[in-house]
């Protein structure tokens, strides 16, 4: 993860937060009333935001200081410590909900992955995401399905062309459209074309097609139709598929299944921040 870019995230998401200043804090605490943070977890899961917490509250000053007990993709039980925070108790409040905002939802975006990895183990199948995620969140619940397990899909619209149903409708066939695309393109870019029905996956085949997505068909269509792609073009499923369907469509001979549950509809796993007051707490 660009540490950077999450550096100028979170003074964002502070900006944001802060706004002229945190008025209960500012009240009741001085530069010089220090206590402790325990961040603990509440259920288990998959940890995942070390350098959210790292750089988070360093973001308030060397007073503040980190000690973290667990690593991003570490299995966590609840009850269990996994960071302790010290510094001025103001800073310490000020930091701790955007920490905690974000590594909630990244921690239970690795550990969705990981349940669905674990869930059709063997099979040989990679998990990727879709670019259903969070806007200004992408890189972070990107990393997370990493965390868990899984493999991430085009990061955006600029590092791969995907020719959707709109695409090809709007360039009249699956093959204009890849013919369009592919007199501009650079070698290094992938084609990936979106069919559903077997005219469509012939017509994407012979267009030269890179990567093959299966949307919205059935375990039993993509099974009756996969023997007909060449080894050289990736295929993919993708579409409707749930926790239940998973392992159905794994067994399928896809080489990758697209989840956009992944981060667009998890649930955050919870993490609590607990106070202690006092020097050398």
């Amino acid at each position: 993860m660009n540490k950077m870019k999450l550096k100028s995230m979170l003074e964002e998401f502070y900006r944001e937060d802060l706004g002229d200043g945190d008025v209960s804090s500012d009240i009741l605490f001085g530069k010089k009333d220090e206590g402790s943070f325990s961040l603990l977890m509440k259920e288990n899961g998959v940890f995942c935001g070390k350098d959210v917490v790292e750089i988070g509250f360093s973001l308030f000053g060397s007073s503040v200081t980190v000690q973290l007990f667990v690593e991003d993709g570490e299995w966590v039980e609840a009850g269990q410590r996994i960071a302790e925070i010290t510094g001025p108790m103001g800073d310490l409040l000020q930091a701790e909900r955007v920490v905690l905002n974000l590594i909630q939802r990244m921690s239970g975006i690795a550990t969705e992955t990981y349940r669905a990895v674990e869930h059709v183990k063997g099979s040989g199948v990679r998990l990727c995401d879709t670019r259903k995620t969070t806007p200004g969140l992408r890189m972070l619940e990107k990393y997370a399905v990493r965390t868990g397990g899984g493999f991430n899909h085009r990061n955006g619209l600029y590092d791969a062309v995907m020719l959707k149903d709109n695409h090809i409708s709007f360039a009249g066939s699956i093959s204009e459209a890849v013919k369009q695309v592919k007199t501009q393109i650079g070698h290094m870019v992938k084609v990936e074309v979106e069919i559903e029905t077997k005219e469509q996956l012939v017509e994407a085949i012979e267009s030269g097609a890179d990567v093959i997505m299966f949307d919205n068909c059935t375990p039993e269509t993509i099974r009756d139709w996969i023997p007909l792609v060449p080894s050289h073009i990736v295929t993919e499923a993708s579409g409707g598929i749930t926790w239940e369907s998973l392992p159905a469509y794994a067994e399928t001979g896809v080489q990758y299944i697209s989840l956009g549950y992944l981060t667009h509809s998890v649930k955050s796993l919870d993490i609590s921040a607990r106070v202690r007051i006092g020097k050398g707490v």
